[in-house]
């Protein structure tokens, strides 16, 4: 039997100490810990179909929470099966001793490991949904309150509109027209877009 530990973090900013003490603390070797620092929503994660690709009937696979193993209720629970009853191994979450495989593997044990999982599971996923909620509300809000967001947009010279006529005229390429403004070619083309849209908008206006 092979002992291994799954961690996972959202994202490369986040820490994974935490996990790394919690499967130093149930002593999984060091070299059998795979870590992802991806999303939960589903199971494309590199270090996890290492992991799965190396487990053997028998084996035991700690994570410190469900949460850890996936965000996504129907997934988490189908990968929990694939895991247990397909490749055969025990799986161990940490924080939760009711979902230990390696206990209560008659009918009754069963039927209650998978109601906790399933729980557990739904809310891990609610909790993924209201946390994009609050993000959209609290983006909403910023925009509301005169927040920006994206890179700050590169002013453009005085003498653009003389800059623009030249080039509309022919008289200068692109290239050169961008060069003048200090500005990529794309950014150029986008920033005339803009201006003839404030253009129109103001030729009909007027008329």
């Amino acid at each position: 039997m092979s002992i291994y530990g799954y961690v996972r973090v959202s994202s490369k900013e986040q820490n994974e100490d935490r996990q790394m003490i919690a499967m130093r603390n149930v002593e999984v070797p060091e070299k059998c810990i795979y870590m992802d620092k991806q999303s939960g929503k589903d199971f494309e994660r590199p270090m996890y179909k290492k992991m799965v690709r190396k487990l053997k009937k028998n084996d035991l696979v700690y994570i410190k929470s469900i949460d850890r193993l996936g965000r996504n209720y129907q997934e988490v629970v189908e990968q929990w099966r694939f895991l247990t009853r397909v490749k055969e191994v025990d799986i161990v979450v940490i924080e939760m001793p009711l979902l230990d495989t390696r206990r209560g593997k008659d009918l009754v044990g069963t039927f209650l490991s998978d109601i906790v999982l399933q729980v557990l599971s739904f809310v891990a996923e609610n909790e993924r949904t209201n946390i994009k909620s609050r993000q959209k509300e609290g983006i909403e809000a910023a925009k509301a309150r005169g927040v920006v967001f994206g890179r700050p947009v590169k002013e453009l010279p005085d003498n653009f509109s003389r800059i623009y006529k030249r080039w509309r005229a022919g008289d200068i390429k692109a290239h050169e027209a961008a060069a003048l403004c200090s500005v990529s070619r794309s950014t150029f083309y986008s920033r005339v877009r803009d201006y003839e849209r404030e253009l129109n908008g103001s030729d009909q206006r007027t008329g």
